[in-house]
């Protein structure tokens, strides 16, 4: 049996402030998480994350601004502007990881976290390292481009994220999820599943996230 029934983050993968923000209001109360997507943050900066912060005052906000370098000063500002959590890319280097980390938690005090993003060549042996630093969640990815070229997820995929857990991160997974494919992660001890446009693309985006939580509930409750 998990220990942890997996949260539910809403990725907005909006490229506009305005059509962020209306699916944040959308779903916002039916998530757990709330991520301000990285297309949109490179197009209006940190202003997305202080609107979701006023809009959601409880809420855990990311920035998924994939910090490759400048950690500390991009931490810090996703942070001031009420940021929880912060990604940084996996081939960013150590140094840049710990400034993150120490001044997102200068901010946002024990809330606050830095979270690796693992896209294209990572090793087991780097991971090691990220846990050593203080940083203790990873996202698991099946990108955007993969799942165009017509990859899923497959058991490759659900072996690495059994070995990170066990490792002793808090694994989040994302990408071309839906409520169909909760049932392959059974038995993981999952931390977060992230959903965008399955989410926020839906006819009713409120709805579509209680399917997601109740499938979830199901499967680990």
């Amino acid at each position: 049996m998990s220990k942890h029934i997996p949260n539910l983050q809403v990725a907005l993968d909006h490229s506009d402030l305005q059509g962020a923000i209306k699916a944040a209001v959308s779903v916002g109360n039916d998530v757990d998480v709330i991520e301000a997507g990285t297309v949109c943050l490179l197009q209006v900066g940190s202003e997305l994350v202080e609107v979701l912060r006023s809009l959601f005052p409880d809420k855990i906000i990311v920035a998924d601004t994939k910090c490759a370098d400048a950690g500390g000063t991009v931490a810090k500002n996703n942070a001031l502007c009420g940021a929880d959590w912060m990604t940084c890319i996996c081939c960013a280097t150590i140094p840049t990881m710990e400034a993150a980390l120490k001044a997102i938690k200068e901010v946002r005090g024990n809330r606050g976290e830095i979270q690796i993003e693992l896209y294209g060549d990572w090793t087991f042996e780097q991971a090691q390292l990220w846990l050593d630093a203080g940083i203790s969640q990873a996202i698991y990815h099946q990108s955007r481009d993969a799942l165009l070229a017509g990859e899923t997820w497959g058991q490759k995929d659900l072996t690495k994220v059994a070995k990170l857990i066990e490792m002793g991160f808090r694994v989040s997974v994302t990408g071309g999820l839906d409520v169909d494919t909760l049932k392959l992660f059974k038995g993981l001890d999952v931390f977060t599943f992230i959903a965008g446009r399955g989410i926020t693309e839906a006819e009713n985006p409120a709805l579509a996230a209680r399917a997601f939580k109740d499938e979830i509930k199901r499967i680990w409750g």
